[in-house]
């Protein structure tokens, strides 16, 4: 990958750079092409299986076969959809294979920390050891919610809450319908609020 950063210096956004042209090129198999789509996406692609896989090599991996799968297949996309919403569903499509590989061989699943952190964690914890202790809790709790999540749940709040996109997006991207986006979405919220209620005063204890 860094070997494409290096060449990608002179990266201004003409027309050669325009990604209809760059797909064109693409679908002429272009390997020259396909690797500057490579060095547009690999980190946003990367970033979404980092956080569908707990190892960060396996992620390396599975961001590579997303990649390969994207070129051999490239002349397939036929653009009603983003560029982006189809590398996510092929991304979460190996993601979830993979998943039902592991849970076959009865390997240990856990979210990557970053998931939580990035909304758990109180400014100002750093300050108050207190606040940092049930933030660790907090993420542990989160962590266990996602973790028990359907490989139905956990791409949709991923793509949703952490890369941002619209619920059409999502649906293009599973190949599922709009409805079950919603539904699905608000199911996997309801997880997490459980998971959370006893930090957030929705707990009975005395």
């Amino acid at each position: 990958m860094s070997e494409i950063a290096a060449g990608a210096i002179g990266l201004t956004g003409g027309s050669e750079y325009d990604e209809s042209h760059l797909i064109r090129r693409c679908r002429e198999q272009d390997t020259e092409a396909f690797r500057w789509l490579v060095l547009r996406y690999q980190a946003r692609i990367y970033n979404f299986v980092r956080r569908m896989v707990s190892d960060p090599d396996d992620a390396e991996d599975v961001t590579q076969d997303v990649f390969l799968k994207a070129f051999r297949n490239i002349r397939r996309y036929d653009g009603r959809a983003a560029l982006t919403t189809w590398l996510f569903k092929i991304a979460a499509n190996l993601c979830v294979d993979r998943a039902r590989r592991r849970k076959r061989r009865g390997d240990a699943v856990s979210l990557d920390e970053s998931y939580s952190a990035s909304f758990l964690v109180p400014a100002d914890a750093r300050w108050n050891p207190e606040q940092l202790a049930v933030a660790a809790e907090m993420k542990q709790a989160v962590e266990a919610a996602i973790a028990a999540m359907s490989d139905k749940l956990r791409p949709v709040v991923l793509l949703h809450d952490m890369e941002g996109l619209e619920y059409q997006e999502i649906a293009d991207a599973l190949g599922i319908p709009l409805g079950t986006v919603k539904s699905r979405l608000f199911l996997a919220r309801g997880h997490l609020q459980a998971a959370l209620a006893p930090f957030m005063g929705g707990g009975n204890e005395e």
